[in-house]
């Protein structure tokens, strides 16, 4: 099969198309034949990207946690879907390897994906969904009638986020670049601070906080949480924690039913998944060095 690969701990330079081996299926695995996947720049930096679970070198490693495809085959023991099955999910942190023409996946970490969805928007749901999703639900527990400031709220994660609340009926201010602002506001937020000119701190307090920039933002805004409020990062863990809040930093994890619940906002137009520049397989490494704009997740198109 065809797979961008990597044969040494480096940078986006040193990513190569070639042929690669057929994937191998463990027990309740599943192949995918790939037709769309994602990736997260900065995933060559990740410890995980290396080594595999017990700490041994994984090279050459296949990038891509995000897929979108179809089932080509079952491991022993595997339930639940069938081959031919539309299918998209988010790999293990440690396993990878959706930028090929087939991928192995434990099967628990991927959903049925409706026939109204093409595997574009398949591809650019599963990582910033599944992460603002558990962010506002199962880390903040948020509610109707709360405040949530969201800093990035133009990326792909922070997207995500603005539309998951305005659905929950909360009030949402956004932040980011000036040129962000009209996106920011049509996806429900209804105020925006831009952080180059503005200062988020006087929309007041809020009940959560979701931050995806870190540094200086993050530390800032411990302040401005309500008592028995939350803030929550996937930047960086907070250094400064709110007086009378928490202070959380969490990892994305793969989640079958909320896969399912986001497919269903998605065919409910409820959700509108944010998909930016498609690039065919031959142009990954090329894509990995262009900076991702804010207005969608760049997905590589393989099938």
């Amino acid at each position: 099969m065809r797979a961008v690969r990597i044969h040494t701990q480096a940078g986006p330079d040193a990513l190569v198309v070639e042929e690669a081996p057929y994937p191998h299926t463990a027990e309740n695995d599943v192949v995918v034949r790939v037709h769309a996947a994602g990736f997260t720049p900065g995933e060559l930096d990740w410890p995980g990207t290396w080594k595999d679970m017990a700490g041994r070198d994984r090279c050459p490693v296949i990038p891509g946690h995000e897929v979108s495809g179809e089932v080509a085959e079952l491991g022993m023991g595997t339930t639940g879907l069938t081959v031919g099955q539309r299918v998209f999910g988010l790999t293990d942190s440690a396993r990878g390897g959706t930028l090929a023409e087939y991928v192995a996946v434990e099967a628990r970490n991927l959903a049925p994906l409706p026939a109204s969805i093409d595997h574009i928007r398949g591809a650019a749901l599963p990582m910033p969904g599944l992460t603002a999703w558990q962010a506002l639900f199962d880390h903040a527990s948020l509610r109707p009638g709360q405040t949530l400031l969201v800093h990035g709220a133009a990326g792909a994660v922070g997207n995500f986020a603005v539309q998951l609340a305005k659905e929950v009926g909360a009030r949402i201010i956004g932040t980011g670049r000036e040129r962000d602002r009209a996106a920011v506001l049509e996806a429900g937020a209804e105020r925006f601070a831009a952080l180059d000119a503005e200062r988020f701190e006087e929309a007041g307090q809020v009940d959560v906080v979701l931050d995806m920039i870190g540094g200086e933002v993050l530390d800032r805004s411990a302040a401005v949480v309500r008592p028995g409020g939350t803030l929550i990062s996937v930047a960086a863990q907070p250094k400064v924690r709110p007086a009378e809040g928490r202070a959380v930093f969490f990892v994305v994890e793969p989640n079958r039913d909320q896969l399912a619940e986001l497919a269903r906002w998605v065919q409910q137009g409820r959700l509108t998944p944010k998909a930016g520049a498609v690039r065919p397989l031959a142009e990954t490494r090329d894509a990995f060095l262009t900076k991702q704009g804010t207005q969608g997740k760049t997905i590589i198109q393989v099938a």
